[in-house]
């Protein structure tokens, strides 16, 4: 999952927390509740919850090896430098 995507499906779920938190202030205090609703809409939230977290820890690995590439090609760059120091000093 991608960052586009994931910023995609944290949209939509924030709606569908919307949503049920509106129909959950409609009820009325002491309405009864069908059981099997909560724990199908408690299911819903867990499943969608795994798969935000998910794509989470993927984007931080991707995060994690960019940044490890970052840092190589750092190294690399400096490494240029000092050879070109060093061949510089000797035409000198």
């Amino acid at each position: 999952m991608h960052g586009t995507e994931l910023k995609q499906e944290i949209s939509i779920l924030r709606g569908e927390l919307e949503s049920s938190k509106v129909k959950r202030e409609d009820l009325k205090p002491g309405q009864i509740t069908d059981l099997g609703a909560v724990k199908h809409n408690i299911d819903f939230a867990l499943e969608n919850l795994h798969k935000i977290i998910a794509g989470a820890n993927l984007s931080i690995r991707q995060l994690a090896l960019g940044a490890e590439s970052l840092h190589f090609v750092a190294e690399v760059l400096e490494s240029t430098g000092k050879i070109s120091e060093a061949e510089g000093e000797k035409e000198l």
